[in-house]
């Protein structure tokens, strides 16, 4: 039995108010009719073992029960296991704890070629059974060997990962790296093919299995307008709002920002009403909510930082603790995603939960 519901302002404001004696200003960020945590968990890196499993699924828990109510992951991460993790920590979290399927905002993503639970012994072969033969996906659809984006494909993937976490609907459906897309195919075919992609994901809104969708790049946003590998944010906005009008589903974007990948925030790769913009300024104004990625770098933006870093980030007793600080500070970043596999390092990085994000004027005084 799928757990039914999905986030919604009710939900997620009744899960802020759990926190409203320990959690302090801005930590709740309201964004799509949702209060929505300023650090969110991510699932990405780990063992594909049962100990890892164990390890995301308890540190899922104790995330929630710290004001965490952001929950991020991807079909291929760690072969299906980290969606499934999260799976099991929902359940205790519904079924033993108090809580409700609508104060979570449940993201994955869609894209890559997902195994199941461990890698094959022969990654043709498992292709060829799992997609090409049951007519998912064909060999042609599929580009560099890993990454598909066709309708069909998307619907499978959708499907599995509701599997996996035992649920009827997720909240973000995010196409995962289409910027693979663009060493392969045109320009031109990229958006035909992204447009494809979007009337499937409009269609499950309108069966229910997703509330919205976007996509989670790594460089298509951080590179300038003329690369081979840039995504314009104003013109998938066109895309989706062509195919569904107003009320279309392309709400979040997610991407890298930290200490050492501020494109986000100063790169001016974006053009809205003839104006060069940064992807922060695109997304407020069209009200497309961004999410950062790696906000730890896996860990090398959280070691040694200068001290009139540490300084002007409020003097924080770690350098995970600053670094995070400067993702969920920045003006525009509603959520700042840390993977976290252990109990401890929620521990540790929720500690921010009851410090207030540095004002802008800080937050400038270190930019310049």
């Amino acid at each position: 039995m799928h757990l039914a519901g999905h986030a919604t302002s009710d939900g997620t404001n009744r899960y802020a108010k759990r926190f409203v004696d320990v959690a302090a200003p801005n930590h709740f960020r309201n964004q799509q009719g949702l209060a929505l945590s300023s650090i969110g968990i991510g699932t990405y890196l780990g063992n594909p073992n049962d100990a890892t499993d164990e390890g995301y699924k308890n540190a899922v828990v104790r995330a929630a029960q710290s004001g965490v109510n952001v929950i991020d992951s991807a079909a291929n991460y760690r072969f299906q296991r980290s969606e499934r993790s999260i799976g099991a920590a929902l359940k205790i979290l519904i079924n033993e704890l108090g809580f409700a399927r609508d104060e979570f905002l449940i993201c994955t993503k869609g894209g890559y070629l997902p195994f199941d639970g461990a890698p094959p012994s022969n990654v043709r072969s498992y292709v060829e059974e799992t997609f090409i033969k049951p007519g998912i996906a064909t060999f042609d659809d599929i580009v560099g060997g890993s990454h598909c984006m066709t309708p069909t494909y998307l619907q499978n993937q959708l499907d599995q990962s509701l599997e996996n976490f035992g649920l009827e609907c997720v909240d973000v459906y995010y196409i995962h790296n289409p910027e693979s897309q663009l060493s392969y195919v045109s320009e031109s075919e990229f958006y035909f093919r992204l447009k494809a992609a979007f009337e499937a994901l409009e269609h499950n809104r309108d069966r229910g299995k997703l509330r919205m969708y976007g996509v989670a790049t790594w460089k298509g946003f951080r590179v300038e307008s003329g690369s081979s590998d840039y995504h314009s944010l104003g013109r998938m906005e066109d895309v989706a709002r062509g195919i569904a009008g107003e009320s279309h589903g392309f709400r979040f974007v997610q991407l890298p920002y930290n200490l050492a990948m501020p494109e986000a925030l100063t790169l001016r790769n974006e053009t809205i009403d003839g104006k060069s913009v940064s992807l922060l300024e695109a997304a407020a104004h069209l009200g497309i909510t961004v999410v950062a990625s790696a906000s730890l770098l896996q860990g090398r933006v959280a070691q040694n930082l200068p001290a009139a870093v540490r300084t002007t980030l409020g003097s924080l007793a770690t350098d995970a603790q600053t670094a995070i600080q400067f993702v969920r500070s920045t003006p525009g970043i509603t959520t700042a995603l840390v993977g976290m596999s252990k109990v401890a390092h929620v521990d540790e990085n929720l500690q921010l939960r009851g410090i207030e994000p540095v004002s802008q004027e800080q937050f400038h005084k270190l930019m310049s």
